[in-house]
């Protein structure tokens, strides 16, 4: 009603603004020519005039050609004994003059309007202001409500199953008891057990985790309340409690339902940090929401949810048994599940049917379940931009590496020196790659830029991998080295280019020596610890637990696996030069090679 009030208001305004802004155009458009009243009485003498209306003192004339006129006459003077004074015989103006009366409405308008006008703009002013103070007073109240965002179980359009959930067999068996306790609670409590009050989803950005929250009312038929931890998180202090208390209250009265918390590390951080105190604003939210943890009774089905690819910097109180004391891990897909995930997300898209599904799931290893959605959505819009009717598996291919890469950028256009340096830069990458033994083999070259790359070897592994062993590592670093060495070798000098390989290969090697134990003089132990500011998700520095001498030891055994993988490298360039030359001269004639294109290369002597 208030809405419908506001805008009857609004339209009323309107409508009165466009008749004036009309009646003002009307007017200046039509308005007759104005006459002297000599001119009338010559009209009048010379038998043009056709008609006259009198009005007050206002003339409105008619010539018989249909000209319209106007003119006015003395006041408090009549037309007639006017004509008269002008020698205008009686009998030429009698039949043209008609008298017509002003209404009394139109009277009464004319006087009061300059006085109501005022009081009407000053009352509209007054009315607007105070809608505009209740609004905010309003606001003011309900500025401690929950911002939750609800979905009931009738809702078939938001509405998420384990159907809709590809991969993750282990999350939803764990989670397969929780729907079954808010469907029977009884069953549970006649025995005597007590449900996980509080369940945390742990698992990288993009592995589905609000999606299998959702799946979860879905499956159970409850309602789901679903809020992100930062909108708890008020400038004014008590807000972000007050907020939590009318979730629950919200929730209890819809029981059985589920609160989804996500992002919840924005609000459930360690305490004890020393920056805020105990009247920091996110503390007390935090405070809030275990005390309205701890006062759910055995009888109530509420299942508070939430999510976190953070878990490690999450408050112990929240942790503890009779909180979130049930832990579900995503991992990222494996090719099965991400082959799944691909055929849940083209079922309205129009996919060309020698797609082959399976061959794309082995292109996406480490791919999540939202890059693999990014990708179909991406393969589509590639379609469409060509005005095709259907996605085809190059679509897909080429999306894959717009997801991985970024957007290729055929407008950099490098120079021909820069082009061959390129060629060689990333023929070095590719050569090593397929000389070592245990690489992943390389699908594609290309001297392409595409993102902030001036050129990319994409390799990608033939199966998925959970343990890393040193030999990998060495040959990861060797393979970065490899277009550095390759400019070393062809040109006698070195570029920019190989600064990001080298960023990746003195990483890889510090890792090795401290964080892995990979390191034959250090040993097994691990150095270095890495600390992060507490509102900042960021690693902004390491903790220096080891003596200088035990640094000096690092430096140096950090070297020594640089140098020994770059002579690695650069042993494979010097004997192999001949296929490094024809794999860049066959760059800097088309480009790209492709997978079998470049196995067939390194088949031939």
């Amino acid at each position: 009603m208030k809405n419908l009030s506001k805008n009857l208001v609004y339209g009323i305004m309107i409508l009165l603004t466009i008749a004036l802004i009309g009646s003002v155009i009307s007017e200046t458009v039509n308005r007759p020519e104005e006459i002297a009243l000599a001119q009338l009485v010559q009209n009048v003498k010379e038998e043009k005039v056709a008609k006259i209306v009198v009005q007050e003192n206002i003339l409105d004339i008619e010539l018989k050609d249909g000209t319209k006129l106007k003119s006015r006459k003395e006041t408090e003077v009549g037309l007639s004994e006017t004509f008269k004074n002008y020698g205008v015989e009686p009998e030429k103006f009698a039949p043209l003059i008609e008298v017509k009366e002003q209404s009394g409405f139109v009277f009464w308008l004319s006087v009061m309007l300059p006085f109501l006008a005022p009081v009407i703009i000053i009352g509209f002013f007054i009315w607007w202001s105070a809608r505009q103070f209740q609004r905010g007073s309003m606001q003011a109240f309900s500025f401690g409500q929950s911002k939750a965002r609800l979905i009931l179980p009738n809702n078939k359009k938001e509405r998420v199953t384990f159907k809709d959930v590809a991969g993750v067999k282990e999350a939803k068996e764990e989670l397969k008891e929780i729907v079954d306790f808010l469907k029977n609670p009884k069953k549970f409590i006649d025995i005597g057990a007590r449900i996980p009050r509080g369940v945390l989803l742990m698992g990288a950005p993009g592995t589905g985790k609000t999606l299998l929250a959702k799946a979860v009312a879905g499956e159970a038929g409850v309602p789901f309340y679903q809020i992100s931890g930062s909108e708890f998180v008020e400038m004014f202090v008590g807000v972000g409690a007050s907020r939590v208390r009318d979730l629950f209250k919200h929730a209890k009265k819809t029981a059985p339902s589920i609160i989804f918390i996500d992002e919840i590390d924005a609000v459930g951080r360690h305490r004890g940090t020393g920056i805020g105190g105990g009247h920091d604003e996110r503390e007390q939210t935090l405070n809030q929401i275990l005390v309205e943890m701890d006062g759910f009774e055995t009888t109530e089905s509420i299942i508070v949810m939430a999510a976190t690819n953070r878990p490690d910097v999450l408050d112990p109180a929240l942790l503890r048994p009779g909180r979130f004391d049930r832990r579900v891990i995503l991992d990222l897909p494996d090719i099965n599940d991400r082959e799944e995930i691909l055929k849940i997300h083209a079922k309205n898209k129009p996919l060309a049917k020698d797609i082959n599904v399976r061959m794309i799931a082995e292109r996406t290893p480490g791919f999540s379940g939202a890059d693999l959605s990014n990708l179909v959505n991406e393969s589509a819009i590639l379609a469409a931009r060509e005005n095709r009717k259907t996605v085809t598996e190059l679509d897909m291919i080429q999306s894959i590496e717009k997801v991985m890469l970024g957007p290729e950028r055929k407008s950099h256009i490098l120079s021909v020196e820069e082009k061959e340096i390129s060629a060689y830069h990333e023929a070095g990458h590719a050569l090593v790659a397929a000389s070592l033994k245990g690489a992943d083999p390389v699908h594609k070259i290309s001297i392409v830029s595409r993102g902030r790359a001036a050129g990319y070897t994409l390799k990608l592994p033939s199966q998925d991998r959970h343990l890393y062993s040193r030999t990998h590592f060495l040959n990861e670093i060797a393979i970065a080295l490899g277009g550095y060495t390759a400019e070393k070798i062809i040109f006698s000098e070195l570029t920019t280019g190989a600064s990001d390989d080298l960023r990746k290969a003195s990483d890889i090697a510090r890792d090795l020596v401290m964080r892995y134990g990979m390191s034959e003089k250090i040993g097994p132990a691990v150095y270095g610890e890495h600390g992060e500011m507490v509102f900042l998700g960021k690693e902004l520095g390491t903790e220096r637990n080891y003596s200088e001498d035990i640094a000096k030891l690092i430096d140096t055994e950090v070297r020594s696996i640089i140098n020994g993988c770059f002579k690695k490298a650069k042993e494979v360039i010097t004997t192999r030069r001949a296929k490094l030359e024809e794999i860049a001269g066959r760059l800097v004639e088309k480009e790209t090679i492709e997978k079998d294109e470049f196995a067939q290369m390194m088949a031939a002597a």
